[in-house]
């Protein structure tokens, strides 16, 4: 079983899922591990992370550190395994937030001062196929077109090793990308942030695009934060 060698696509997460129904696997068996995954797929290991991350968060699967990933129960509410999620992976959702408020703004800035206008225009092309992914409600798709955008920009910027940290964080990090588009209301959200950071960049705006990137950047954590509360007020 081969599929493209793509870092996170609906091809790599329906494989996934056809094999957990193929296989008749039941709540509580333990799958494949990630290194198994890579393997009988034929994808990199950072494809695999992120899928098996993104089925953790539809409650499709759990993960436990040190012991594997194991088939969850479906009968659980959507947003109560989403909820779950947030939660267990509280601490590194802040870290990553911590390391991007410290790099994104920056890179705006810097984006702003240095872009040329191929760069621009790719920026503007990623905002339009995110906004067509967001009519469409394509989350795998969002999700990497999302990190694409941020890296896009760090790209943009003419720096190579602002370019290497960000391609490293959205191949082995994207714990934050993935967590802030599944919270209700944010991907409309970040379609508009998105739309005035590139607007800052076009206009070489660097105090505009910084401000834009940290607004964004903290209105996404926010609206993390507040779903954890509200998963936290339904379990008690």
């Amino acid at each position: 079983m081969a599929i493209t060698k793509v870092r996170l696509s609906d091809q790599v997460f329906s494989e996934i899922k056809q094999m957990i129904q193929e296989k008749n696997f039941t709540p509580g068996d333990k799958f494949h591990s990630e290194n198994e995954l890579t393997a009988l797929l034929n994808v990199s290991r950072s494809s695999i992370r992120e899928a098996v991350r993104l089925l953790e968060v539809s409650g499709l699967v759990t993960v436990k550190h040190g012991k594997g990933i194991y088939i969850a129960d479906p009968s659980r509410e959507e947003h109560k395994a989403f909820g779950d999620w947030l939660q267990e992976n509280k601490t590194s959702l802040s870290e990553h937030f911590e390391i991007r408020l410290m790099i994104d703004p920056k890179a705006a800035a810097y984006a702003a001062a240095k872009a040329e206008l191929a760069d621009v225009r790719k920026l503007e092309d990623l905002c339009n196929v995110f906004k067509q992914q967001a009519a469409a409600r394509n989350i795998p798709e969002l999700i990497k077109t999302d990190e694409q955008f941020h890296l896009q920009l760090a790209k943009s910027t003419k720096n190579r090793t602002l370019y290497m940290i960000m391609k490293t964080m959205t191949q082995s990090l994207p714990e934050g990308w993935i967590s802030s588009l599944n919270v209700p209301g944010r991907i409309e959200k970040t379609v508009d942030e998105h739309c005035s950071i590139v607007d800052a960049i076009r206009n070489h705006d660097a105090g505009q695009a910084e401000q834009r990137m940290t607004r964004h950047l903290n209105n996404a954590w926010a609206d993390i934060v507040d779903s954890m509360k509200k998963a936290g007020e339904k379990t008690k």
